[in-house]
């Protein structure tokens, strides 16, 4: 249940990214929380795309000259070990680099930002949504999509 949120500056991206990279993220998402690859899951993890005005973003110097990205993932806590905060930082900074046409030493123009939210603090639904019941949802999205035909 990860919310992500893409934020950069217009004329950062081109038409065609816009539309890919936010769904890129979300698939990786999936990935590296180890969540389904199923409608379901996929219909809950969003990615929210804000896109500042050119002239929005500013350094210590002024106004920043080339364009910097933030993603900023949500999870509850508990949701990703060490080694897959890693690999999703490392894949969504790759992601985001290759929509934007950036080189890896470009990569400090790419921030991901994990934010945890603690157990008892996630709500949808109109109730509290608790790390054990995302848990077995996924494992009923598992199973259901291994029951099915092929």
């Amino acid at each position: 249940m990860p919310k992500l949120d893409l934020t950069y500056p217009a004329g950062a991206l081109s038409d065609d990214a816009k539309r890919e990279l936010p769904r890129e993220l979300a698939a990786a998402m999936l990935r590296w929380e180890g969540a389904p690859d199923t409608e379901f899951f996929r219909s809950i993890t969003w990615t929210h795309v804000h896109e500042l005005p050119p002239d929005a973003v500013f350094t210590a110097d002024g106004q920043a000259e080339l364009s910097q990205f933030v993603v900023d993932v949500t999870v509850p806590s508990g949701a990703l070990s060490e080694r897959r905060k890693g690999g999703l930082v490392e894949e969504f900074s790759k992601l985001v680099r290759d929509a934007a046409g950036l080189s890896e030493a470009d990569g400090v123009r790419v921030w991901v930002l994990i934010n945890e939210v603690p157990e008892g603090n996630w709500g949808a639904a109109g109730q509290v949504v608790r790390f054990e019941q995302l848990r077995a949802a996924a494992k009923a999205e598992r199973e259901k999509a291994e029951a099915a035909p092929a």
